[in-house]
């Protein structure tokens, strides 16, 4: 483990970019930004353009660790060149920015109002292949979908199981157990999530460390014995499907969390802008995430 990184993400005043979609979420993603699916074909070109959108990001003077702490990848990006230098190693020597992989392989089928995370038979190898690449940590994302006790211990004994695993190869896992804002019982599974959380949290040993990356809650400052847990290195939050206003809004209200949002960080950018346009619209949503997540 690269203790510079670890320091950083600690204390480092920013926020996580999330730039990690795959393969379901990829042409949405393109379509945002102006590429349609009819201007590419198979699964070859679409990832190509996806790493050309996020080259683009991560090449915009906008980007830097000034502002952006760390940059979750997909493996896909992880595995191709800026620059002529592998991602992850470019976002650390010349931008500064912690570089994390996104490692879940997808959700399970809703059951017990929560889709778990399907199985990960080949995590040791690309754990592995991650930390010979330069890469600090991995994300892995479950999904709830109701207030359910015995569900949602399902999804966070699952994630600090495969956790506990990724500790191994000297990484820091992200443990992402989001929870649907759309459902009508949020509040009441962000309870029960954090129970669950606190429990997991205090059988960790003192040589285990993780992040957790949680849906901004209904109560606000509801995780803050997750931020001060001496477990944890740091709670960032996603987007989940709120804009950017109201992701920023939110987020400002919850007090040492910090944000680690994909679709509200490229909300606004094009293929069609020119460089300064492009950058100028990038700089002016990093502007107001940053400030969001430094309250």
């Amino acid at each position: 483990m690269n203790n510079e990184q670890l320091t950083r993400m600690r204390t480092g005043r920013g926020f996580i970019a999330a730039l990690d979609q795959s393969g379901g979420s990829t042409p949405k993603a393109l379509g945002l930004y102006g590429i349609e699916e009819s201007s590419y074909a198979g699964d070859e070109q679409m990832f190509d353009l996806m790493h050309a959108m996020r080259t683009r990001m991560i090449l915009s003077p906008a980007f830097n660790g000034d502002r952006v702490l760390g940059a979750i990848l997909f493996e896909g990006t992880m595995d191709r060149q800026i620059e002529g230098l592998g991602s992850a190693e470019f976002l650390w020597s010349r931008k500064k920015v912690i570089p994390f992989l996104k490692i879940d392989k997808g959700l399970a089928d809703e059951s017990g109002g929560v889709q778990v995370m399907k199985p990960m038979p080949e995590l040791d190898a690309l754990c592995a292949r991650g930390a010979a690449k330069g890469i600090f940590g991995t994300k892995m994302r479950s999904v709830i979908k109701a207030a359910s006790t015995t569900g949602i211990e399902a999804v966070v004994a699952q994630q600090f199981d495969v956790a506990r695993q990724i500790i191994g190869h000297g990484l820091v896992p992200i443990i992402e157990p989001e929870v649907d804002i759309n459902i009508k019982d949020k509040a009441d599974a962000e309870v029960i999530l954090k129970a669950s959380l606190v429990s997991h949290l205090d059988e960790l040993s003192a040589d285990q460390s993780v992040m957790l990356k949680l849906t901004l809650p209904d109560s606000d400052n509801l995780y803050g014995d997750l931020v001060s847990h001496p477990r944890v290195v740091r709670v960032v939050a996603l987007s989940g499907g709120y804009s950017r206003e109201v992701a920023n809004a939110r987020l400002s209200r919850n007090k040492g969390v910090i944000a680690s949002f994909s679709r509200a960080l490229s909300e606004g950018l094009s293929a069609l802008q020119d460089d300064t346009e492009f950058d100028s619209v990038l700089d002016a949503t990093i502007a107001g995430i940053f400030a969001a997540s430094i309250t």
